[in-house]
């Protein structure tokens, strides 16, 4: 179980890391995923300046989303599956939902701002490895 928790939490708070809210924190236990979701949704709601309603949005997205890809991680630890990249496949599919979503409820002005603060980068990084993926 100890290595199933260490490579949910590296998945997760690679994400985390790459929208810039971990920072140089170290912690003893790894965030719950509702913490991180309250965390991700507070950046965001200052980041963007998010109405209320927004922030609720993204926080259930959040909370949905990260138990999911937590789970479906889980699943290919108990599995043994060894290869790295299908764990990062199953990320790149949340993230790629999780950015989905917010775009449905982000406004225009939103959005780009959301792109700019490095959204963009990761889009384009996971594209990058689908593309790889499918061969192309």
């Amino acid at each position: 179980m100890g290595k199933t928790i260490v490579i949910i939490s590296a998945a997760i708070l690679s994400f985390l890391a790459g929208a810039g809210i971990c920072g140089a924190q170290e912690q003893q236990e790894p965030p719950t995923v509702t913490e991180m979701a309250a965390t991700e949704a507070e950046r965001l709601e200052r980041l963007l300046g998010l109405e209320y309603w927004q922030v609720f949005y993204v926080d259930s997205t959040l909370q949905h989303d990260f138990q999911a890809m937590k789970d479906e991680l889980e699943e290919l630890s108990k599995a043994k599956v060894s290869n790295s990249s299908m764990y990062v496949a199953v990320q790149d599919k949340w993230m790629e939902k999780i950015d989905s979503t917010y775009r449905k409820f982000f406004t225009d002005s939103q959005w780009k701002a959301y792109l700019k603060s490095g959204a963009a980068k990761l889009q384009k990084a996971r594209d990058k490895r689908k593309a790889k993926a499918e061969g192309k």
